[in-house]
């Protein structure tokens, strides 16, 4: 089995996330917040950190999604985003195990797809790392 990315600094609620949100000069960040908080609802042992200058969300110890803004969209990645299933077709990305959806303003969002994969990476993670254990 591939080894997890893991962090086993993450905490229930990491100051630092709480921070970059707040960049008041960025609003892609307040853009990207609410699918943050949809991975924080996950699960009791969901666990956050800025990793790379970007918020992590883990399941337990184990990385499975992230947001980071740009300058003109978001991204809302996976880090086993290439294993997922995806029936709407909203991955991007040709990496070995990452995949992202990228978001812009104005741009419409399927949210249902959207939230559907953030909760299949939650369980996906969760499975790996009780496999690893």
């Amino acid at each position: 089995m591939d080894a997890l990315f893991r962090f086993p600094g993450a905490v229930r609620r990491d100051p630092a996330v709480e921070a970059w949100f707040s960049v008041s000069d960025d609003p892609l960040r307040g853009f990207a917040r609410p699918w943050f908080e949809e991975m924080r609802r996950c699960g009791k042992d969901v666990r956050e950190l800025l990793h790379d200058g970007h918020p992590v969300a883990c399941a337990g110890d184990a990385a499975f999604a992230y947001v980071d803004a740009f300058q003109a969209h978001v991204n809302i990645g996976f880090y086993r985003g290439a294993e997922l299933d995806d029936p709407a077709g909203l991955l991007e990305g040709t990496g070995k195990r990452m995949r992202h959806v990228k978001l812009r303003w104005g741009q419409d969002i399927d949210g249902e797809a959207l939230r559907a994969l953030i909760a299949a990476a939650y369980r996906d993670m969760r499975a790996r790392a009780a496999a690893c254990a």
